[in-house]
């Protein structure tokens, strides 16, 4: 009789376990089915987010964009004060809108990035044709002179513009050009004095193993085709645009720097709102290190901000990724820095 109620009692204790460990299999499933419902709650809200946070973005770059493309409609028929004003403006929302891509680059998907960068693609192309056309560019003359021309003036220096390309009409035959500049040169010394430069459009092409001063304050200065120069401008009221450089050392203050396909170039800069770069690689800066007698006065006619340089803020249209400093550029190390510079 003990033994069957010890069997009985056994089998009482493994139906009791049985149980036990089926409730708590059923607990066990029932819980993972809580925190799966709750993963896809999650993953549901994020998306929704997401999609919340992809519908500002096109929204607002799209409005944006628009405005950009409005202001270079604008120009169309404006005056050349006017024209420059809506350019700058339209240069600063395209620099906007780039820095709004970039902060968002966490929640877009690889399309809305391709979409999105193929459109700032256009609108700096539209930019740069919308620059091109409504501020054309005279034919200049090569009004400056090497070393050499300090012992015998050059007859090219001196020649009156109008030899320089179509005769003008008489109205203003007597006005200064619009651009004067230096071109194919290889292994000179060339300077510019206040005067010839005071205001105009300066234009720099195919220059080889130079060194060049510019004294006075330009309005605009285009560097292209440079090859192992060094080149020192005085304060550029406006904007710099340099391609197809390598090999060289730039020096100057401006209101906005452009550089595009550049290459193993130092720049010592002041700039009052941000260096661009595009399509550049070993590209180095520095803080503007220059002086000469009237530098001081070319400055207050520039209308440049001393006390504002934003020479080590640099933006890389190429380089996407806001977390991290693009490799296309640097900042020259304080050792390193150049100080002193021929006169």
């Amino acid at each position: 009789m003990d033994a069957a109620t010890e069997v009985g009692r056994e089998d009482g204790f493994a139906g009791e376990s049985c149980a036990a460990r089926v409730q708590e299999r059923l607990q066990k499933r029932h819980q993972e089915r809580l925190e799966d419902a709750e993963r896809r709650k999650e993953a549901k809200e994020k998306q929704s987010v997401a999609e919340e946070k992809g519908e500002y973005f096109s929204s607002t770059f799209n409005g944006e964009r628009a405005c950009v493309e409005e202001l270079l409609a604008s120009c169309s028929g404006a005056d050349r004060a006017a024209v420059s004003e809506k350019l700058e403006e339209a240069t600063a929302k395209t620099l906007q809108l780039q820095k709004f891509l970039s902060d968002s680059l966490a929640f877009l998907t690889q399309y809305e990035l391709r979409q999105a960068q193929a459109a700032l693609q256009k609108l700096q192309t539209s930019l740069t044709e919308a620059r091109e056309v409504a501020l054309p560019k005279k034919k200049f003359a090569f009004r400056g002179r090497t070393k050499a021309a300090d012992k015998a003036p050059s007859r090219a220096a001196d020649a009156p513009a109008s030899d320089a390309g179509p005769p003008a009409d008489s109205g203003s035959a007597a006005a200064p050009p619009e651009q004067c500049g230096f071109s194919n040169k290889n292994d000179e010394f060339v300077t510019m004095t206040a005067e010839e430069i005071q205001k105009r459009d300066l234009l720099l092409t195919h220059l080889t193993n130079c060194k060049v001063r510019l004294y006075g304050s330009p309005s605009t200065l285009h560097l292209k085709h440079i090859d192992g120069c060094e080149i020192l401008c005085g304060p550029v009221s406006s904007s710099i645009f340099i391609d197809h450089c390598r090999n060289s050392t730039l020096v100057f203050p401006c209101q906005q720097l452009r550089t595009h396909h550049t290459t193993d170039t130092r720049v010592y800069l002041h700039v009052t709102s941000r260096a661009i770069i595009e399509d550049c690689s070993g590209v180095s800066f520095a803080p503007f290190s220059w002086s000469y007698p009237t530098l001081d006065q070319d400055f207050a006619l520039s209308g440049l901000d001393r006390d504002r340089n934003n020479w080590s803020q640099v933006d890389d249209f190429n380089w996407l990724a806001a977390e991290t400093t693009s490799p296309n550029w640097a900042v020259i190390p304080e050792a390193d820095r150049q100080t002193h510079w021929d006169a």
